[in-house]
């Protein structure tokens, strides 16, 4: 979303029933690591279903498959179900464990309604199949769900819904995270957002909205991992996304995207535009930052 030029949002969930929990597969005994064949592999699982608009058969059928997935990496998961300027909202939720989360990871994973920004005005009425626009930051979230040790710091996995249709009548953007924060009951240490971050000439810039502290630790991280030239120690962009509810109810969040991606909101954002090396440098930072936490 280079959606989205910064709107202030009146910002304040986790005290939800969860089911199911199984071994995470983080307990194996083989060097952990972020695997990127099996992030893309879940880009291309979510392409899949078909575009994940709000209430359609794909975005129905990913609720499914996500929950599935989740369970068998030993998370608990809930559906957050509520609407927003008429438009229901569903956010799955994820937990290991009771403490209360410190940190929470987020992303959205509905597509877009309109490709209103292709090249070609007769499919500006088709969805857009959404594969660096949704699908890269929830494949980054599930392989750190596979891979990241029971006795990290307290997480939540928050998979956004309703975050992308601005611009359209009688919708705006970041619904799903506005619900959220409208409902939580508590307050998390840090929030990371991981949106469009698949691109092939990756490009993260540090987000004018987002916490100054929690960015430099981010980008430090990168640096520290030789990934400076995708993590570049520069701000330019000021962005609506779905970080900002968080920041306007006072908890510290940063946005971790590449606005500048010639695919958004096109029927081109398909996942052979999507590169594994850029899955890794993401995923690879965000293991490797939330591991230093206490």
């Amino acid at each position: 979303m280079i959606k989205k030029l910064f709107i202030p949002v009146i910002a304040m969930f986790f005290g939800m029933t969860f089911s199911g929990c199984v071994s995470s597969s983080s307990d194996s005994k083989e060097p952990i690591s972020f695997n990127e064949e099996r992030a893309f592999a879940d880009v291309e699982n979510q392409l899949a279903f078909g575009p994940r608009t709000p209430a359609s058969e794909g975005h129905a059928n990913f609720i499914t498959w996500l929950e599935s997935e989740l369970k068998e990496s030993g998370w608990q998961t809930t559906i957050q179900q509520g609407e927003m300027i008429g438009h229901p909202v569903k956010n799955i939720v994820a937990r290991r464990g009771d403490e209360t989360p410190k940190i929470l990871l987020i992303a959205h994973y509905d597509s877009r309604l309109l490709a209103d920004n292709d090249p070609d005005p007769g499919k500006h009425s088709f969805p857009v199949p959404g594969a660096n626009d949704g699908a890269s930051g929830v494949a980054v979230l599930l392989e750190l769900s596979r891979i990241l040790p029971r006795d990290s710091v307290p997480l939540g996995l928050v998979f956004l819904d309703a975050e992308d249709n601005g611009h359209i009548p009688n919708w705006d953007w970041i619904l799903g995270s506005r619900y959220f924060v409208s409902e939580m009951d508590f307050r998390p240490q840090a929030v990371v957002l991981v949106d469009m971050i698949g691109d092939a000439d990756l490009n993260i810039y540090k987000e004018v909205n987002s916490d100054p502290g929690l960015t430099s630790q981010i980008w430090e991280v990168a640096r520290n991992l030789g990934y400076e030239q995708y993590f570049i120690d520069e701000t330019k962009h000021q962005i609506l996304d779905d970080h900002v509810p968080f920041i306007e109810a006072g908890i510290p969040a940063v946005d971790i995207i590449d606005v500048e991606y010639q695919y958004w909101h096109t029927t081109m954002d398909t996942a052979d535009k999507v590169s594994k090396k850029s899955l890794e440098v993401v995923g690879d930072t965000l293991f490797q930052w939330i591991l230093n936490q206490e």
